[in-house]
C-alpha cells in the first residue's frame, strides 16, 4: 500500500471504537491541534536543515495530521477527507484562472494580488461577514508573523508610514517610552511597551521586505551554532561556561562570528 488510501484505512482503525488504539480514541480537535502545530514546525526545521529524507519523513507525519482531523469529522458528520481533498483541488483552479483558464497574469506580485481578490470574493460570496478586515488574521499565527499580516492588511487601506524612515523613528520612540517605564518597574506596562517595541521592528522588517519570523529563527540557529563553538572551544580547555569567565566567552564568541559561525 502506498497511496493515501492506505493512510486514510489505518486512521480508520486506529479510531474503530472497539479495535482501535485506546490513545488514537481519546483525542479530539483540541488535543490533536498542538500535534498539527508542532508536526508543521518540525516540517519547517527539516527544510531549514536542508535534509530530504527528514523532510519526507516530516511531510508523513503532517499529512497524518490532516487524515487524523478529517477522520474526526467524518465521525461527526461533518466531512471526510475525500471533501478536502475535492476542496482543495477546486480551490486551486479557481484562484489560478491564468493556469486553469483564459486569464493572464504579468508575474509573482500581481498574482499574489489576484489571489486576495479572488478570496475576498469568495468570502463575498459565502455571505460571511466581517466588521474588521484583520478579523480573518488567525490569533494562533506565530506572533511575529501575525504582527507582519496585521501591518501588510493594514497598508493595503493606506494606514501605513510612506517609507521606512516611519517605523526605524517608530522604534526609537517605544524605546525611550520603555526607558521611562523601567524606573517603576511596572510590569504590565513593561509588558506593554516590549510588546510595541517588537510591533515596531515587525514594520520595520516588512518596509524592508524582510520576514521576521525567518530572520529572528536563523538569529536563533547562529546563537546556537556561535554559543556550541564556545563551550566546545572551553571544552578543549578543561572548562564549562559555568567555570569560565564573561571575558573569555565574550572573546570566544567573537572568535566564532570571525569565523563564519
Amino acid at each position: 500500500m502506498s497511496d493515501i488510501s492506505a493512510l486514510v484505512e489505518i486512521m480508520a482503525r486506529l479510531r474503530d471504537p472497539e479495535t482501535g488504539c485506546p490513545w488514537d480514541l481519546a483525542q479530539d480537535f483540541e488535543s490533536i491541534s498542538a500535534y498539527t502545530i508542532e508536526e508543521a514546525y518540525e516540517v519547517a526545521h527539516a527544510i531549514a536543515g536542508g535534509q530530504m529524507d527528514e523532510l519526507q519523513d516530516e511531510l508523513g507525519d503532517l499529512l497524518f495530521q490532516v487524515v487524523y482531523h478529517a477522520r474526526m469529522a467524518q465521525e461527526k458528520g461533518a466531512f471526510a477527507i475525500e471533501d478536502v481533498v475535492n476542496g482543495i483541488c477546486e480551490k486551486m483552479v479557481r484562484r489560478h484562472p491564468h493556469v486553469f483558464g483564459d486569464e493572464s497574469i504579468a508575474d509573482a506580485q500581481a498574482q499574489t494580488v489576484a489571489w486576495e481578490e479572488h478570496k475576498a470574493l469568495e468570502k463575498a460570496r459565502s455571505g460571511k461577514v466581517s466588521s474588521s478586515i484583520l478579523d480573518d488574521i488567525p490569533v494562533a499565527l506565530p506572533a511575529l508573523t501575525r504582527a507582519a499580516k496585521l501591518g501588510r492588511r493594514a497598508s493595503k487601506v493606506g494606514f501605513d508610514w510612506p517609507d521606512a524612515q516611519g517605523p526605524r523613528e517608530k522604534i526609537d520612540e517605544e524605546l525611550a517610552e520603555l526607558d521611562a517605564e523601567l524606573p517603576g518597574v511596572d510590569k504590565q506596562r513593561m509588558h506593554h511597551e516590549f510588546g510595541d517595541i517588537l510591533f515596531a521592528v515587525v514594520n520595520l522588517c516588512r518596509h524592508h521586505d524582510i520576514d521576521p519570523e525567518a530572520a529572528l529563527r536563523d538569529c536563533n540557529i547562529r546563537f546556537q551554532r556561535r554559543f556550541g563553538f564556545v563551550e566546545q572551544s572551553l571544552a578543549g580547555e578543561g572548562l564549562s561556561p559555568d567555570s569560565a569567565s564573561l571575558e573569555k566567552m565574550d572573546a570566544l564568541w567573537e572568535q566564532a562570528k570571525q569565523t563564519g559561525g
